[in-house]
């Protein structure tokens, strides 16, 4: 059995996989950690009765004393890499689902993992679909050059944009190249960031936040005549769960952690 305690069990994110990680035949919930509700029993949050796990608030504690395998992490991006920092020195694997990392905090929890031989997992996104989607984009560039990103998610996402967003333009820009440029260099925006953000060489990346969204991309691309889109639309949070039992399971093997459940998914 993979004992798992997830982190940020209290939000959405987290109480979704709590469930999911309950009723998983392979695996055993030690733990759950979050600011708010301490003192709670998870199964309360799941609609499962009295479990006998309750929220806490200390991660080192609740890692030290129930030697967990993974860990789970759906907090927020101002937590987020002191946590994985705490994993790791903790011997435990993330498994981290929360975004608004910079790509030098993602570096350096590499490094350390690699240091300590520990596996984990790094994933803008769990969505099967999604990951197909960023494979999908990254072939069509190579015909179509000229591509923007717009991603929507509910109106409580504190990041913009969203680490789909930026793994998609990081997978369109490896694929493209870097001595494309796209745009006028002599584009004049009225309104400041009506024209998104320049990720990198003129892709621009949209975000919207509303409220009766969960999460949603799409990737268009422009050509001669012609344009295509690419989407992808996550209705419910269950959409996420496959991929993070499968990013705890391929935990247990690896050597170090990964950035992208991709790199699990179509290169393994």
């Amino acid at each position: 059995m993979i004992r798992v305690v997830v982190t940020g069990a209290h939000g959405k994110m987290g109480r979704e996989t709590v469930k999911t990680v309950w009723n998983a035949d392979d695996m055993e919930l030690v733990g759950a950690v979050d600011g708010y509700g301490e003192g709670t029993d998870v199964g309360l949050l799941i609609e499962a009765g009295q479990v006998g796990i309750k929220l806490e608030k200390d991660i080192e504690e609740v890692l030290r004393r129930v030697r967990p395998d993974v860990a789970v992490d759906f907090t927020g991006p101002e937590a987020v890499y002191n946590n994985a920092l705490t994993y790791l020195r903790n011997r435990v694997r993330p498994v981290i689902g929360t975004t608004g990392m910079s790509q030098q905090q993602i570096k350096e929890i590499v490094d350390q993992s690699e240091r300590a031989c520990l596996g984990g997992l790094i994933a803008p996104n769990f969505a099967i679909g999604a990951l197909l989607m960023i494979k999908f984009a990254a072939e069509a560039v190579r015909h179509l050059p000229h591509v923007e990103i717009i991603e929507m998610h509910h109106d409580q996402k504190i990041d913009a944009p969203s680490g789909t967003a930026i793994k998609t333009a990081e997978a369109i820009l490896e694929r493209r190249g870097s001595e494309f440029h796209q745009g006028l260099a002599a584009e004049l925006e009225k309104i400041r960031g009506a024209r998104g953000g320049d990720f990198a060489n003129g892709i621009r990346i949209h975000s919207v936040r509303l409220p009766g969204l969960v999460a949603h991309q799409e990737v268009l691309f422009g050509g001669l005549g012609q344009t295509l889109t690419i989407r992808h639309d996550s209705i419910t949070r269950e959409s996420f769960m496959p991929g993070v039992l499968l990013g705890i399971r391929k935990a247990m093997h690896l050597e170090r952690v990964v950035y992208g459940l991709d790199k699990l998914l179509f290169e393994s």
